[in-house]
C-alpha cells in the first residue's frame, strides 16, 4: 500500500505544480489514470484484473474515436461475456508473472550478497542492537562488541552472520 500511495501522491504533487490548491477535484483523475495503467509486473491494467476488460481514458469519453463510433451494444456484451469468462486465466497469468518478477528482483539482490561460512572456535563480532547500545556513549559508541568464539552449530555448520 504505501508503493502505492507514494506514486498517487508523487502524481497528484505533479498535478498540483499546474493548479494550486485544487488537489480534490485532481484526485479522481489521478486514481482513473493509476487503475488504467498497465502495470510493469503484470502487463495488464488493475481494471482489466477486476472487470474484465479495458476501461475508456477519460479524454476518448468526450472525443469521437473510433471505440465509439463503431460501438455496438449487442456485440459488446457478448465480447464481455467472453472476457469475463476468461478473466481467471488472465489473473493466473498476471499471478505468475508477479512470481517471475520476484525472482528476478531477488536473484538480483541476492546476487550482491556474499555469503559467510562460520565454524566452530572462528571468533565474530556481534552488532550492537540499539536496546543494547549504552546510551551515555552517543555517536561514538561502539557498533561492534566481542570477540565471541563460536562453540557449537545449530545449522549444520553454516552459520550466518551476525
Amino acid at each position: 500500500m504505501e508503493a502505492v500511495n507514494k506514486i498517487i501522491k508523487h502524481t497528484l504533487k505533479a498535478k498540483l505544480e499546474e493548479k494550486k490548491g485544487t488537489w480534490t477535484e485532481e484526485l479522481t483523475q489521478v486514481l482513473w489514470s493509476y487503475n488504467t495503467t498497465p502495470r510493469t509486473t503484470t502487463g495488464e491494467t488493475p481494471f482489466s484484473l477486476v472487470y474484465g476488460c479495458e476501461a475508456m481514458v477519460l479524454v476518448e469519453v468526450g472525443a469521437r474515436s473510433f471505440r465509439r463510433d463503431n460501438y455496438d451494444i449487442e456485440e459488446n456484451e457478448v465480447n464481455h461475456r467472453l472476457y469475463m469468462g476468461m478473466i481467471e486465466e488472465t489473473r493466473e497469468d498476471a499471478q505468475i508473472m508477479i512470481a517471475a518478477y520476484q525472482q528476478r528482483t531477488t536473484r538480483h539482490y541476492n546476487s550482491k550478497v556474499r555469503a559467510w561460512t562460520f565454524k566452530v572456535g572462528d571468533l565474530v563480532l556481534r552488532r550492537v542492537m540499539p536496546n543494547t547500545k549504552v546510551v551515555s556513549h552517543g555517536v561514538f559508541g561502539a557498533n561492534l562488541e566481542g570477540p565471541y568464539k563460536i562453540k557449537t552449530s545449530a545449522l549444520g555448520g553454516n552459520l550466518p552472520p551476525q
